[in-house]
């Protein structure tokens, strides 16, 4: 059996896409096979796979007649995969050299069934961020292997598909796949990360995280983001038919939820207005049906008075806070750069993640749009 199968989903990604080939089939690593899976590219992807399918056996191309949907995309890709591991790379990405060696060597030697990354984001302007994992240890070695329960800190780890390496088998007899539309990341991590029995770290960047302004979700004004909801839902439901799962972590993972769901709503680029108030009502509905029974203590500072004004239902009061807040930020954008113009393009402004020591910029949720 192969060791790993590289599974990339394709959309609209001609100009990036020789980079992943590259980055994958171009490594040390020999044990591998990489599924490409042509999710209705219209941009000449399917050339460009035919070039390098002909000159490399290892690359396996699947072609899908219509555009489903990135979800869709990697389900295809896990079914026709046979490696004994699974990871699952966008075609606009890639790894950086190095990294298929050490992981190969991480999952031979400790056999997990979910292996975690740390990765780096790349923007636009030639920025970057490494997103790494300290934060899991919060200041205690960390053992080779390990469950979620044992190491809540993980939940502090963006919840992306793409810096987590899976054992196929464990993957299938867990009977999940990717759901429709999109942040289809969030119903599959999670349940993911709940069900693993032996969870390891590879705190090194593995992944080349490209964060593109055209053809992601956090730069589309669009109604699609109530799709959000169904996959927290998704998780939830899982979450209450598994007793197993300690009270400390369900209070974690409720808190992770109204964070993300926040995070969702106050992106300026993501909700339209006139369907705002609507969201934040939906965040309600969720606070309050699925609040811990136990009692629900949030973050501190500003944060945690976001939760407790959605545990209240009072969206006047929070939109008047995200007012003042914005407001907080430009002038102390004016103090540190007095001779800035007003087309000065501003850095990420970081926010505190609930549970962690880490920090998220505002569009630090990165679910693209397959």
């Amino acid at each position: 059996m192969t060791l790993l199968s590289v599974i990339v989903p394709v959309y609209q990604v001609r100009a990036y896409l020789a980079e992943c080939l590259d980055s994958i089939l171009d490594q040390s690593l020999r044990d591998l096979e990489l599924v490409a899976v042509d999710d209705g590219s219209t941009d000449g992807c399917a050339a460009v796979l035919a070039r390098y399918a002909a000159r490399d056996p290892r690359l396996v191309v699947v072609t899908l007649d219509r555009n489903q949907g990135l979800g869709a995309a990697r389900n295809t890709g896990l079914s026709r995969a046979t490696g004994e591991y699974v990871w699952f790379v966008d075609g606009d990405d890639w790894l950086p050299e190095g990294s298929l060696a050490a992981v190969a060597d991480r999952l031979t030697r400790n056999r997990p069934d979910l292996l975690v990354t740390a990765y780096t984001r790349h923007y636009p302007n030639g920025g970057t961020r490494h997103l790494s994992l300290a934060q899991v240890g919060a200041g205690r070695p960390v053992p080779e292997t390990f469950t979620l329960a044992e190491r809540p800190a993980l939940l502090s780890v963006l919840h992306i598909t793409c810096n987590k390496v899976i054992r196929r088998r464990f993957l299938l007899d867990l009977g999940l796949t990717f759901g429709p539309g999109w942040y289809e990341d969030v119903s599959f991590s999670f349940p993911l990360m709940f069900a693993a029995e032996r969870i390891t770290l590879l705190d090194r960047c593995c992944y080349g995280y490209r964060q593109r302004p055209e053809g992601a979700i956090t730069a589309t004004v669009s109604e699609r983001h109530f799709e959000v909801f169904a996959h927290w839902d998704e998780v939830l439901t899982r979450l209450d038919a598994d007793p197993a799962v300690p009270a400390e972590l369900r209070h974690l993972i409720f808190q992770r939820m109204i964070w993300h769901l926040l995070q969702v709503l106050g992106h300026p680029r993501r909700v339209p207005p006139n369907r705002r108030r609507e969201f934040f009502a939906e965040i309600v509905t969720r606070y309050r049906a699925h609040r811990p029974p136990a009692g629900y203590q949030p973050p501190g500072g500003a944060l945690g008075l976001k939760h407790r004004l959605v545990g209240r239902g009072a969206y006047g009061l929070f939109t008047a806070l995200q007012v003042a807040r914005r407001a907080h930020i430009g002038v102390v954008a004016r103090v540190r750069h007095p001779l800035a113009g007003p087309q000065r393009p501003a850095g990420p402004a970081p926010t505190t993640v609930p549970g962690s020591r880490t920090e998220a910029v505002p569009g630090e949720l990165t679910d693209r749009v397959g």
